[in-house]
């Protein structure tokens, strides 16, 4: 069985798409997120750009081996809006996304079937939009040593090709001597042997975060 640390998510977000069905105006947007709390500010942000919209409805996926999801009809019918924008999350397999369809109200009732449909296109079309592109699942660790190891530390660094992530010098309150911290990135397919290199070297810490 291969060994799979990738993932695919959409790359940026591109212009709004507009989706028309019997004079309702359904505006699609896609938006890359890292968390949670970037949903929130990206909804205000809509509804000051469109403040006669009536419906805000929306769904996101976050995360690789835990998936955080949520489908939100926002006073649509339940199930008509939230979950028919997530189904096209799934089917364009891709994570940290979330995709908003806006809904200006065209003073025709469109019905649970009709909404589910409008709601689902206008997903579907601004998923198509979108680049998507693969990423790998990275794992991130702490190594902590004394500055006279930092010549071994950064050996292994530059040998096994890891990406710093930050990199700090405190004084150590007992010797007086400077303590180096380097926080590193690997693929997770490369965690367990990185773990195991920098765990061996003598004068070394490494913990993961």
């Amino acid at each position: 069985m291969e060994f799979k640390d990738t993932y695919n998510t959409i790359d940026f977000s591109p212009s709004a798409v507009l989706f028309k069905e019997k004079n309702s105006k359904f505006f699609g947007y896609a938006f890359p997120i890292q968390s949670e709390d970037e949903v929130k500010p990206i909804i205000d942000s809509l509804r000051k750009q469109h403040p006669t919209a009536g419906h805000f409805c929306y769904a996101y996926q976050i995360g690789t081996d835990s998936i955080t999801y949520r489908a939100n009809d926002d006073g649509e019918p339940s199930n008509s809006a939230g979950m028919p924008i997530y189904g096209q999350i799934q089917s364009f397999s891709v994570t940290n996304a979330l995709i908003i369809v806006v809904r200006i109200f065209g003073g025709v009732k469109l019905g649970v079937g009709g909404l589910i449909s409008a709601y689902k296109t206008t997903a579907q079309m601004i998923l198509e939009t979108c680049e998507i592109v693969e990423k790998t699942i990275d794992l991130h660790f702490i190594i902590s040593f004394d500055y006279i190891n930092m010549n071994k530390v950064m050996r292994v660094i530059k040998e096994k090709k890891l990406e710093i992530v930050t990199q700090e010098m405190e004084i150590n309150e007992n010797s007086g001597l400077p303590i180096g911290k380097i926080e590193i990135k690997t693929r997770k397919k490369n965690a367990e042997m990185i773990f195991d290199i920098f765990n061996s070297i003598f004068e070394i810490n490494i913990k993961r975060l």
